[in-house]
């Protein structure tokens, strides 16, 4: 499934909850949405939190719920997450790490 599909859906449900709406409890900006998927984030860990491997299940859904958050905050800014990608991946394949 590629990036402009995914992203639609996630649309499609964000408005079918009403979050888009002006008087939303749940104001959908780009400030909201980092902290959300900075919140996200910290779950994939807590899935790692007392072991070396997690429950493919919930990290599962918690991947699912970063990517989600990621997506939204791309789109509300304008910034096509594929080319970004594309783009990043150029700039790191001339960057040296230690070894």
């Amino acid at each position: 499934m590629d990036l402009d599909t995914l992203t639609a859906a996630m649309h499609a449900f964000v408005k079918s909850k009403g979050w888009y709406d002006a008087d939303s409890p749940h104001p959908q900006t780009s400030k909201n949405i980092a902290i959300s998927l900075a919140v996200e984030a910290a779950e994939v860990l807590e899935q790692f939190q007392w072991g070396e491997a997690a429950d493919k299940t919930e990290l599962a859904g918690e991947l699912a719920d970063v990517l989600l958050y990621l997506m939204q905050l791309a789109s509300l800014n304008g910034i096509d997450l594929g080319q970004a990608v594309m783009d990043k991946l150029k700039i790191n394949d001339g960057r040296e790490w230690e070894k």
